[in-house]
């Protein structure tokens, strides 16, 4: 009989994209996440950015964020009011704006926010967390 269980989605945030890209500790994981994976609009543009400060031209830096043919969720209201009562149950850990939004859009896609970021481990906010790295 087949398991009809759905495939488990990741939303990946701007260090697992970076860790992939750059084939640093953890990437393998990431790499075996991305059929069923996500980012927010935020965190593409922070990778887009971080990529650029690496001294990677813009028009090769979407080149290789294409490649990886990750589906780019917009940021909505719903996202931003959760991101936002987000804010006081993570403040301890200094989650960025980028956090704020990957975690919201997990918690709206019922998925799994999948970061290399360590302080995320520790947090207890009703979201699945998987720290890769």
């Amino acid at each position: 009989m087949a398991d009809s269980t759905p495939p488990l989605h990741h939303v990946l945030d701007a260090t697992a994209l970076l860790c992939l890209l750059f084939d640093e500790a953890g990437a393998g994981k990431v790499e075996a996440r991305l059929d069923f994976a996500r980012v927010c609009a935020v965190n593409y543009q922070e990778v887009l950015v971080a990529l650029v400060d690496r001294g990677i031209d813009l028009e090769d830096a979407q080149t290789m964020l294409g490649w990886l043919d990750i589906e780019i969720v917009p940021m909505d209201r719903a996202q931003a009011n959760i991101a936002g009562a987000l804010r006081p149950l993570t403040r301890a850990a200094g989650l960025s704006l980028g956090d704020l939004c990957c975690l919201a859009l997990a918690w709206t896609g019922r998925a799994v926010a999948l970061t290399t970021d360590r302080a995320w481990a520790d947090l207890d906010v009703g979201i699945a967390i998987e720290v890769v790295g």
